[in-house]
């Protein structure tokens, strides 16, 4: 493993790389040749969203050159912004579809209050409601489980003897200075976010001792360790290996499962009923170990995202005769 100076080095030109590279993503995606894969949505136009962070956009642009390899007329408005942009854009109608995740649905927008630990249980819970009391399906679910976790370098981890999020609780509750905090400003009003986190382990961290920053500089700024040492972490983050991170154990099974699915109003999916067809297939392969590879390339090698979606779906013989992204 690099010295931790080399890796943050890189993880941070990495980066700076993709910000200047962000700006082709788009064109890069039109690449796909429309009808390679096949014509069951020909006819079809389709908007396609996705929330801000390297993941979604990845699934957003899988989506985006899947359905246009499969003869669908693709608008791609990936990276539209969070949860609640996206999902109030696809209850207006202002796009088809975007890529959510159990939990968040389960506890955004559905507004319960205990997560079903049950991964099956949880997925089929959440699209069972939403579809009946919102008209939202839910395509999936995807095998990778995308839960929120809280991490820190791991020689700190050692030096203050913290292995799960108990004993930063108890930490914060014997030494507060200890526990300094990198997060998004998302996180800190969700209920399956900091907030929550803090009543189920009784984690009193003062105000002060908090940082909102953007999702990757919480990465970075938690590898260096100045402005704080445990940082909130999405657990299929490529980062968190090429930083030397440890994720804390979330012993008390705070966190919900965040498994992955399209979702997409009912009568988008009525017009368009070969959608399940061909996105089930890609469905299956998105595992954890996939999506943390491909949010590596994206995160610490700095390619676009376009391209990493486009190169995996080629490897997986999923475009056709589609030519490179």
């Amino acid at each position: 493993m690099l010295p931790r100076p080399l890796r943050t080095t890189f993880a941070l030109l990495a980066a700076a790389t993709l910000t200047i590279a962000g700006a082709s993503a788009c064109g890069t995606a039109d690449a796909v040749e429309s009808g390679s894969a096949g014509d069951e949505l020909a006819g079809s136009k389709l908007v396609v969203g996705s929330k801000d962070f390297t993941e979604n956009i990845v699934l957003g642009k899988i989506a985006v050159q899947l359905l246009k390899a499969h003869g669908a007329d693709v608008v791609d408005k990936t990276n539209l912004g969070g949860t609640a942009p996206n999902r109030k854009a696809l209850e207006a109608g202002e796009i088809d579809l975007y890529w959510e995740y159990s939990g968040t649905g389960w506890i955004e927008h559905l507004k319960k209050t205990e997560p079903i630990q049950d991964s099956a249980g949880q997925f089929k819970a959440t699209a069972d409601e939403d579809l009946s009391k919102n008209k939202i399906r839910w395509i999936g679910p995807t095998p990778l489980n995308n839960t929120y976790a809280l991490a820190i370098r791991s020689e700190k981890a050692e030096e203050l003897g913290v292995k799960t999020l108990s004993d930063v609780a108890k930490l914060a509750e014997t030494k507060p200075e200890a526990v300094t905090l990198c997060i998004e400003t998302e996180f800190s009003t969700r209920d399956d976010g900091l907030p929550g986190l803090s009543k189920a382990y009784g984690m009193k961290i003062p105000k002060n001792q908090v940082s909102l920053l953007d999702t990757g500089v919480v990465y970075t700024e938690t590898d260096k360790g100045q402005v704080c040492d445990f940082g909130e972490v999405f657990t299929t983050d490529g980062r968190i290996a090429a930083l030397g991170l440890t994720v804390l154990e979330d012993d008390k099974k705070f966190f919900p499962i965040y498994n992955a699915a399209v979702t997409v109003r009912q009568d988008t999916y009525d017009k368009n009923p070969a959608l399940e067809k061909v996105l089930q297939p890609v469905i299956a392969k998105l595992d954890d170990a996939t999506m943390q590879r491909l949010n590596a390339r994206v995160d610490v090698e700095g390619e676009e995202p376009a391209k990493v979606s486009a190169d995996w779906l080629n490897e997986q013989g999923l475009l056709g005769s589609a030519g490179d992204a």
